[in-house]
């Protein structure tokens, strides 16, 4: 029995539309990430009642694309890792959940790293400061986020409880990176800690 061809073309309006579908998809996360990662900003600046001040860039001028994009993937790696090696040793855990401050801290120390502005004398290399490579991964964390909200509100697949106690890490992670980033003192870490406590 001879096999029906499908005439050349036919799908094409269907994959078309398949492609603006996920680009909308990926554009309404983007948006929903920026939300997450600017309504966070605002209500810092609303429990210390004075604007956020970004951190300085480095001297060495713009740096290379690819240079950035291998830094954010360095910093996604870190956060796979330490995520993963958390859901297997259970190390961090607490009654409340694990503390994010002990199981990411690869994570933060990469994060501090970025950001770092002084350097010991005897150090072979000057500070070179990457904030917009912080930015980039806070980027990331609020993707994270979003995308672990929408599997909860849904059939989540794989194993909730699991989800659930990442998506309370990475949104604990995008405190403890804005704090970083913005160079905030322990008084002012304390206060924001108070104001977000039941």
């Amino acid at each position: 029995m001879a096999r029906a061809r499908i005439p050349r073309g036919v799908f094409r309006p269907y994959l078309a539309l398949t492609v603006h579908l996920l680009r909308l998809l990926r554009h309404d996360m983007t948006d929903r990430a920026g939300t997450l990662l600017s309504g966070r900003r605002e209500q810092i600046e609303r429990v210390l009642a004075r604007e956020l001040t970004p951190p300085v860039m480095s001297p060495s001028g713009p740096m290379p694309p690819d240079v950035r994009a291998f830094l954010r993937e360095e910093a996604e790696d870190l956060y796979w890792n330490e995520l993963e090696w958390e859901h297997i040793t259970d190390e961090e855990a607490l009654e409340g959940g694990p503390l994010t401050e002990l199981a990411f801290p690869g994570f933060l120390a990469f994060i501090r790293g970025l950001l770092l502005r002084e350097v010991m004398p005897d150090a072979l290399a000057p500070a070179s400061p990457r904030p917009q490579v912080v930015e980039d991964v806070l980027g990331f964390l609020c993707a994270r986020v979003v995308e672990l909200q929408d599997s909860l509100a849904g059939d989540a697949d794989g194993d909730r409880e699991q989800q659930e106690t990442e998506m309370q890490m990475s949104n604990r992670l995008v405190d403890l990176v804005l704090y970083r980033y913005h160079e905030l003192v322990p008084e002012d870490i304390e206060r924001l800690e108070s104001e977000a406590r039941p």
